[in-house]
């Protein structure tokens, strides 16, 4: 057996295609997704100096998300802390 070489005694395939600008067969080719790229928009957006931290920069949306979460976590901490107090209770019997 012994061990076995580092390269492919066998040449590659010819029709593997690792990368291509070609859109897949499965998509019309005027698919508004593949034509606009929105990365410079985006970096303008999270870039500006306003004083925002980067979660909050995209408004209203981004507010209502963070909103919620952090009541969501101040109520299940705050849930946590009356389930461990009402389990710390001795039970009458």
């Amino acid at each position: 057996q012994g061990l076995k070489p580092l390269v492919p005694t066998e040449s590659p395939d010819p029709h593997l295609i690792f990368g291509t600008s070609k859109p897949s067969p499965g998509l019309p080719p005027t698919d508004p997704f593949l034509n606009i790229n929105k990365v410079p928009d985006l970096q303008k957006v999270f870039q500006r100096s306003d004083g925002l931290p980067v979660h909050l920069k995209r408004g209203y949306p981004d507010r209502m998300l963070y909103r919620t979460t952090m009541a969501l976590t101040i109520g299940g901490t705050f849930y946590c802390l009356v389930a461990l107090y009402i389990a710390s209770q001795p039970k009458n019997q």
